[in-house]
């Protein structure tokens, strides 16, 4: 056994891995995923395909639940409000996100490893404690708001508003956005920017015309991230915001938990997940547009 774990390791074990035969390999791979499949597909699936199976037949055969929720003016403001908060939470982030990935691509290691310890600080820590916290900061009487007073803002409200869910928010899903800009940028060789600089551009030029384009791979990937988890966020908005500003997550939950209407939460999830898919689709395409010089595409 010791001389079998032995010649894995080597150079001979490795080469008889890398000729066994096709079939076997594949085998094995689906055997080591199998768990994985079989748990989303008990868990996220399943369910999911039968919400949205309900609200094709529930009360009646057909289109009627997507009738009600596409012509009810509530519903679309609320998913209008999603979106946007969505989108504001996304822009904000990657306005913080950038500079801050940007830094940690040029400090030493040790505050590198200080700056990734406070981005990785609020994963181990509760998501509802941090909810709670931010509620006692936005309170009346609460350090903000008592801060604002003093610079002669009285007016500022933040708890039961939209600006309150989206700064908790900007708090929360900061790190999704850091870590697929840092792992994107720790990989671009900064020698391209002394070339541009070599060849007359200055670092400001230089930055907006190499590193920023390649940059945008991991601008991409961490806002698609933070836009899509925005869209289907509910504790916060459900603890910090109002029923006034109300989020597709509240009006689903509402449907479900208290109007047991399984076959309208379906429908506006449906509708939800195929605008998602086709903004998805439109801004991959954007991007794919936007690299093509980068990449040295089809010309």
């Amino acid at each position: 056994m010791a001389e079998k774990r032995l010649s894995a390791g080597t150079t001979t074990g490795i080469i008889t891995l890398l000729n066994r035969p096709r079939g076997v390999t594949a085998i094995g791979g689906w055997v080591l995923i199998a768990p994985a499949v079989i748990f989303v597909a008990v868990c996220f699936i399943v369910p999911l395909t039968s919400l949205i199976a309900r609200s094709f037949v529930e009360p009646t055969p057909g289109f009627g639940q997507y009738v009600a929720v596409l012509g009810d003016a509530t519903t679309m403001r609320i998913l209008g409000r999603t979106f946007s908060v969505a989108f504001q939470v996304t822009l904000v982030t990657l306005i913080l996100g950038y500079p801050y990935a940007y830094l940690m691509t040029l400090v030493s290691t040790r505050t590198r490893t200080i700056l990734m310890f406070l981005v990785l600080l609020p994963f181990w820590s509760s998501l509802m404690a941090r909810t709670f916290a931010w509620i006692a900061l936005f309170h009346p009487e609460g350090v903000v708001l008592s801060a604002l007073r003093v610079v002669g803002l009285h007016e500022v409200e933040l708890l039961g508003t939209q600006l309150g869910v989206t700064i908790a928010m900007v708090q929360v899903l900061l790190p999704f956005m850091v870590l697929p800009l840092y792992s994107t940028m720790s990989g671009i060789d900064r020698r391209l920017l002394d070339a541009a600089s070599s060849l007359g551009a200055s670092k400001l030029r230089a930055f907006v015309r190499v590193y920023a384009p390649l940059s945008l791979p991991g601008v991409f990937a961490g806002s698609v991230l933070l836009f899509i988890m925005s869209l289907g966020f509910w504790v916060t908005p459900r603890l910090i915001g109002s029923p006034q500003e109300s989020l597709v997550g509240q009006l689903i939950e509402t449907r479900v938990g208290k109007l047991l209407d399984f076959a309208g939460a379906g429908a506006i999830s449906t509708v939800l997940l195929v605008i998602t898919v086709l903004l998805l689709l439109i801004s991959a395409g954007a991007m794919r547009r936007a690299s093509r010089p980068i990449s040295g595409g089809a010309r």
